[in-house]
């Protein structure tokens, strides 16, 4: 039998092979969409997406399985596969870990943003104009003012704008459009202090460290632990009236 002859045997043979039903994998089913046909059907969906979204906000990886057969065992009064001992258990773990990894997290950034702002007021204080108290707190003279500078038991009327090292200002008067009004001995140490070094008239920069500021506690979702701040500061009026 000649090469030529020999390939178109094997040719054949292999359609042959093919044509009689050789092995092969069974196709797999075709899912069927699932639609939404029935008051029933849109109240347990709507049911799951609003179930879904809490939990997805606490719980990163998730049996969705283990969590539909729970479903299920509640409602058709089948014997739960944990007891409820276990299930306390089951829970006071995972809220012990979820706080030790939030401690951990908020322990880093804390770290982290201590060390951005001590190296951001290291370069701040070689500018012309900023003066370093004692404390800590810078202050540079934006504009000279020329009335008295209150006391720490005086009130004070204002105008500023606060924001992080990074430019995004987390409070403004000025964007509300309305100056504030507060007893000095009653806000964070770097304003007590730094608004006793203005005039009536005057506006001033403020860069607090964390420890004149928030400290590693910070303040809600604006400002992070250890955050260093930066305030804009304008003195309207000491005492104003009522």
């Amino acid at each position: 039998m000649t090469m030529k002859k020999t390939l178109v045997a094997v040719a054949v043979a292999s359609i042959v092979l093919v044509g009689c039903g050789a092995e092969k994998e069974p196709a797999a089913p075709v899912e069927k969409p699932y639609t939404l046909e029935t008051d029933q059907q849109k109240l347990g969906y709507s049911l799951g997406l609003m179930l879904g979204e809490r939990l997805k906000a606490d719980v990163e990886e998730l049996d969705v399985d283990a969590l539909r057969r729970a479903v299920e065992t509640v409602y058709s009064g089948a014997e739960p596969l944990l007891k409820p001992e276990e299930v306390e258990a089951t829970m006071m773990a995972f809220q012990k870990k979820k706080v030790e990894e939030q401690q951990a997290a908020l322990t880093k950034m804390a770290e982290e943003n201590l060390t951005k702002g001590q190296a951001f007021m290291a370069e701040n204080g070689k500018k012309e104009g900023v003066v370093t108290t004692e404390s800590g707190l810078q202050y540079e003279v934006m504009t000279a003012g020329e009335g008295a500078s209150p006391a720490a038991e005086d009130t004070v009327k204002v105008h500023y704008r606060g924001s992080l090292i990074n430019g995004t200002d987390f409070d403004s008067s000025y964007s509300r459009g309305e100056p504030v009004s507060f007893p000095l001995n009653g806000v964070i140490p770097g304003w007590t202090e730094g608004l006793q070094l203005m005039k009536v008239g005057g506006k001033a920069r403020l860069v607090l460290p964390a420890e004149l500021a928030y400290g590693p506690g910070g303040m809600g979702e604006a400002i992070g632990p250890n955050e260093t701040l930066v305030f804009e500061v304008e003195l309207l009026e000491i005492n104003p009236a009522q």
